[in-house]
């Protein structure tokens, strides 16, 4: 694991949360399935919620476009490992989602790859995203 992470230039030592990146490298590799959310076939939003359930015992409602508007926006500048991050993909909508981890990095279940970590300045992503999203204080301690 240490060295699939390295590659990436991500440290779990270093981490604010250690368990996300074990949760998110159990998934590493897992067949992409629209609506799907477990280890047979999952879609980006489907991922993010079983990591955030798994990870933060929070529930995320919805889509990339619900999950959104469960979060506080993050300027791409302030993201902070565990931030959602948004895309605008298709018909100038939000249409995806991933986790953000750290040195631009971020968690997705993409068609092509299944779960994979990509990165925010990589011309396509850098193309298509929107904005950051944190929970909101109140809604994270109402789950808590």
């Amino acid at each position: 694991m240490a060295k699939y992470y390295s590659y990436w230039n991500l440290s779990v030592d270093s981490a604010v949360t250690p368990d996300l990146y074990y949760q998110i490298y159990n998934w590493v590799g897992t067949k992409y399935r629209y609506a799907g959310n477990c280890k047979e076939g999952v879609d980006c939003s489907g991922f993010v919620n079983e990591i955030y359930k798994n990870v933060y015992c929070i529930t995320l409602n919805g889509g990339s476009r619900d999950m959104f508007k469960q979060l506080t926006p993050v300027s791409k500048k302030n993201l902070r490992e565990g931030d959602l991050v948004f895309f605008k993909i298709r018909k100038n909508t939000i249409s995806h989602v991933g986790i953000y981890l750290a040195h631009d990095k971020f968690a997705h279940a993409t068609t092509k790859a299944g779960v994979t970590i990509s990165d925010l300045n990589d011309d396509y992503y850098k193309k298509y995203f929107y904005k950051g999203g944190r929970l909101k204080k109140t809604d994270f301690l109402k789950n808590q």
